[in-house]
């Protein structure tokens, strides 16, 4: 299924976004 593909790379890509933004600014957490 090419739109779950998607899917996934679009979640894999938020939760490195969402990693590197909590290790940059940790003040927050």
């Amino acid at each position: 299924m090419i739109v779950f593909s998607i899917l996934a790379a679009v979640l894999a890509v938020a939760a490195l976004g969402y990693l590197v933004y909590a290790l940059v600014k940790p003040e927050r957490f």
